[in-house]
């Protein structure tokens, strides 16, 4: 059964973002000693600079990011991806950032991408993060919107973080054996077209790719990610959204991020967290402006 409250928040956002009936088609590439996920790449102008999105927790790339791809298809060469435990994305045994974030290079290594801005989302942000202090040599440029660079620093936080991730950790054999059932079930590739009137429906397909326990290991995993130690240490050009309501990450630590990072530029949505979909019509002109940023001074 639909949850009303999943569908009214569906029906809202199918009023904010662009008349669309279809997304780009994309295809299962295998990364070699990985795993296999659903990658989508849209060329661009010639010659444009190569931006990888990465989405958030419980969403998938498409989810994510399709009321933006058109106009970023405009100034860029777009890559996306679901990121493991996702959707369609790789299946290991363990979620760890570190793997998500070498992930990001494994997809530009299969592409013949040199270098690459990564735009992250949440979860997509904080993996941005990791690859580019991993991989400095191929993220050229970042734009981090509503990410926290930290979790845990008050202690309600740390209460929460190390209670969920023990229980993750509990749990971790009993989640990858329910996320590869759910995983089977699938359609072996997502829908990207859809008849008018029936954004709403494609879009809780795709929420509902992602097994729930696959969530719980996701939510374990990231609660440990500090960058406090190296952020100040990342030299490439940066821009920072804020979502100004969020309530899933404080807009302080969201602020606190971009002043570590050397030359960040701010950019402002007046939205809560879920932003990139519910209110796509304020956040994508901003994550237009900061891509734009970043690419003026590669």
């Amino acid at each position: 059964m639909t949850n009303p409250r999943s569908s009214a928040a569906l029906r809202r956002f199918a009023k904010r973002v662009p008349d669309i009936a279809e997304v780009p088609g994309g295809r299962l590439v295998e990364l070699p000693g990985r795993g296999r996920t659903y990658v989508v790449d849209i060329a661009g102008p010639q010659g444009a600079p190569a931006l990888v999105l990465l989405h958030g927790t419980a969403c998938t790339a498409y989810l994510n990011w399709f009321p933006a791809l058109a106009a970023l298809a405009e100034r860029y060469r777009v890559i996306l991806f679901d990121q493991r435990w996702h959707g369609r994305g790789i299946r290991s045994e363990r979620f760890t950032v570190d793997d998500c974030a070498d992930d990001v290079v494994a997809i530009l290594d299969v592409l013949g991408v040199d270098q690459a801005v990564c735009a992250g989302y949440s979860l997509g942000g904080v993996v941005s993060l990791a690859a580019a202090h991993r991989h400095p040599n191929r993220v050229n440029g970042l734009v981090l919107c509503a990410t926290p660079y930290r979790f845990q620093e008050k202690w309600r936080e740390r209460a929460f973080h190390q209670a969920f991730g023990a229980f993750a950790a509990a749990v971790g054999p009993h989640s990858f054996r329910r996320t590869e059932e759910f995983a089977a079930r699938l359609p072996e590739l997502p829908e990207t077209a859809w008849a008018p009137g029936g954004l709403d429906q494609w879009a809780l397909a795709e929420l509902r790719s992602t097994s729930g326990w696959a969530i719980t290991q996701v939510i374990g995993e990231v609660g440990r990610f500090d960058a406090s130690a190296w952020l100040a240490t990342l030299t490439m050009p940066t821009a920072v959204v804020i979502t100004t309501r969020d309530r899933a990450i404080p807009v302080y630590r969201q602020l606190e991020m971009a002043t570590m990072i050397p030359g960040a530029s701010i950019h402002l949505v007046k939205a809560g967290h879920a932003a990139c979909v519910l209110a796509a019509d304020r956040f994508v002109p901003v994550l237009l402006e900061a891509c734009g940023a970043v690419a003026a001074r590669l």
